[in-house]
């Protein structure tokens, strides 16, 4: 059974492997995270690059299927070369502007929430300039939280006040939607539902990217069992080192550990 890569930078990326596992529930998966060079964020984009492309190529001598980038920096740094580098589909992510701004409603702005590198690429303000008619688009970065979801710190003492701080110039009534552009922030969810007011709606591309991998699977679902292999930077590990994390998904899904 040939496998189906998730890669992304850190842990981010099992908010979007956790997706798969309900839609995809008898597949074999790779996760590869690369936690000795997190967080992507604030490195230079031709060392992003670099540090993609060399953990596809580990995940390449495996024989995936496809390969999900579960990582919006790296998506934005590289995901043109990953294409040209593989015979199999490569799939990348992309913050969720387009239907945030159909969900916002009439008059309302939309916020997006993203890395500092995601915000300075021309990929993220093409796909700004496709969709945002109305000029109702605003982007903040929120890179610390990457760094703390790695360190697992989500204590409200801490993220509550650094949240308001970083919204403080912003009045976030006029908003009827958030985007969380990067896959650390969903861990995060409680706490932007804690700060905004009620009625915004908050969006993610991860069931979009998830549905767009199944479109581009090349072969018929497969019959199981399910397998997932971890990795951390080329190393094999346990599934213990991402297992918190999971954990924390099922619980703000209401689900239980299967």
């Amino acid at each position: 059974m040939h496998p189906i890569g998730f890669f992304d930078s850190g842990i981010g990326g099992l908010s979007v492997l956790h997706e798969a596992l309900k839609k995809l529930p008898n597949e074999h998966f790779l996760y590869y995270a690369d936690s000795d060079y997190a967080p992507y964020g604030v490195r230079p984009k031709s060392e992003v690059r670099d540090l993609l492309l060399q953990a596809l190529d580990f995940l390449a001598e495996r024989d995936p299927q496809a390969i999900v980038v579960a990582c919006n920096t790296a998506t934005s740094a590289a995901i043109e070369d990953a294409r040209r580098r593989y015979a199999f589909p490569v799939i990348g992510m992309e913050p969720a502007v387009k239907p945030a701004v159909a969900a916002a409603g009439p008059g309302k702005r939309v916020l997006v929430f993203a890395t500092e590198l995601t915000l300075r690429e021309e990929k993220f303000h093409h796909l700004v300039a496709r969709v945002d008619t109305e000029q109702q688009v605003d982007y903040q970065p929120l890179q610390e939280l990457v760094a703390w979801a790695e360190r697992f710190e989500f204590s409200d003492d801490v993220i509550l006040p650094y949240l308001r701080h970083k919204l403080a110039a912003y009045d976030l009534s006029q908003y009827g939607a958030v985007v969380l552009g990067c896959t650390h922030f969903i861990f995060f969810k409680s706490a932007f539902e804690k700060i905004l007011p009620s009625g915004v709606k908050i969006l993610d591309g991860n069931l979009g990217t998830v549905n767009n991998l199944m479109a581009k699977l090349p072969r018929a679902l497969s019959a199981g069992p399910r397998v997932v292999e971890w990795f951390i930077s080329g190393r094999a590990v346990g599934e213990e080192r991402f297992l918190p994390y999971l954990e924390r998904l099922n619980e703000a899904s209401g689900e239980t550990q299967s």
